[in-house]
């Protein structure tokens, strides 16, 4: 799953252990989300929406709608 992780943390200049620490979950969780070889549960993914305070819709791109759009 595309998401924008990576662009958010670099705009508050986190490294991937900083936010790591944040949702607490691993630096290599963080990578892996980031990369999109791991997808989020729900729970941290909400948090992950939370903690930027955006809808989870602006954090994650959902593969279905991706493929719908022109």
């Amino acid at each position: 799953m595309k998401n924008r992780l990576r662009v958010l943390r670099a705009e508050r200049e986190w490294s991937q252990q900083d936010l790591a620490d944040r949702l607490e979950v691993s630096r290599q969780s963080v990578n892996a989300i980031e990369k999109g070889r791991y997808d989020p549960s729900l729970p941290l993914a909400f948090k992950i929406a939370d903690l930027f305070g955006l809808a989870i819709e602006q954090v994650f791109v959902n593969p279905a709608q991706e493929e719908e759009a022109p």
